[in-house]
């Protein structure tokens, strides 16, 4: 880090936090705007380890003001949720299906997903697609193909992983300072400005009794999924979406890093072709966290397919 003599991020449009109970949580809904008669809402969902604050640069750089929703999902953020040793996918789903249920119980919405909130939004997408106008997916990949024999050995790691998470051996990382945190973000995006690092540790992290800073997130993530990705009923539900759908790609191809060959972009080109109609675009000098790297290109792609 260059020093502390950076500004902070000063943001454009101010939300508002509200909870709302939703499935036994009490579910964090950041807030921009209000709704307006004959606009749907605008709801944004987050990956996995991040929060709903996260859409705010992209929130500033809209040239529409309009009604916005970003909550954090459980287990995340500021939203209060049951404890748990470990995360199931449906659950998103379910939860989702409430929140449009609670904000916009008669009309459809449009909905955006960055990364795992990407994956979710394709997922409710093939199922509920009459609860939709307009559908954008930001990097949202999914899992990598399995096999039916590899449940033994999935089932067993889930249960391995189970152990560890009670003996608190899967902590999440700790920072001595709100720095620790801003490096933490930093690193895992080198195209993350300090001003845009500064003002997201304040949301992403917080400093607890013990007087180090914690990441607003849940250990249990960690765990495994016991279930296998299948991609056969991904493809169902891929090819039963009916509405319209744009897919955000970043230039920088993040699926290598993760999957070390397992699962290749090319292979997830070619899922996207179940969907009828999907637009494709990439977005220049971006990579995994591109609403956070070209906010500006981000929701110009964003406004001109809801748009559309």
């Amino acid at each position: 880090m260059r020093g502390y003599d950076w500004r902070m991020y000063t943001i454009r449009r101010e939300s508002l936090s509200t909870f709302v109970p939703i499935r036994h949580c009490d579910y964090h809904v950041r807030q921009w705007g209000t709704p307006t008669a004959g606009q749907p809402p605008l709801l944004m969902v987050h990956g996995w380890m991040d929060v709903g604050a996260s859409f705010q640069f992209v929130v500033d750089a809209m040239a529409q003001d309009r009604w916005i929703l970003a909550p954090d999902w459980r287990g995340y953020g500021l939203t209060r949720s049951a404890k748990t040793d470990n995360y199931w996918f449906p659950d998103y789903l379910a939860d989702l299906d409430a929140l449009i249920d609670h904000f916009s119980p008669n009309e459809p919405i449009d909905l955006v997903g960055h990364s795992m909130g990407g994956n979710v939004v394709m997922h409710y997408a093939g199922v509920r697609s009459d609860r939709l106008r307009r559908l954008v997916n930001l990097e949202g990949f999914g899992m990598a193909k399995t096999r039916p024999e590899s449940a033994p050995k999935r089932l067993n790691q889930w249960l391995v992983e189970l152990r560890s998470q009670r003996s608190g051996a899967m902590a999440l990382s700790s920072y001595a300072d709100r720095q620790g945190v801003m490096q933490r973000l930093m690193k895992n995006n080198r195209r993350l400005t300090e001003d845009k690092a500064d003002w997201l540790s304040h949301h992403w992290g917080y400093q607890a009794d013990d007087g180090r800073w914690h990441i607003r997130g849940d250990s249990a993530h960690k765990v495994v999924n016991a279930q296998l990705s299948r991609l056969e009923e991904v493809l169902a539900l891929y090819q039963n979406i009916q509405v319209p759908t744009l897919f955000v790609e970043a230039e920088d191809c993040s699926l290598d890093q993760w999957w070390n060959g397992k699962f290749k972009l090319d292979e997830f080109h070619e899922r996207l072709d179940h969907v009828r109609g999907i637009q494709r675009i990439k977005i220049a000098d971006t990579g995994h966290m591109l609403h956070h790297d070209q906010p500006e290109a981000v929701a110009r792609a964003i406004e001109a397919h809801l748009a559309s």
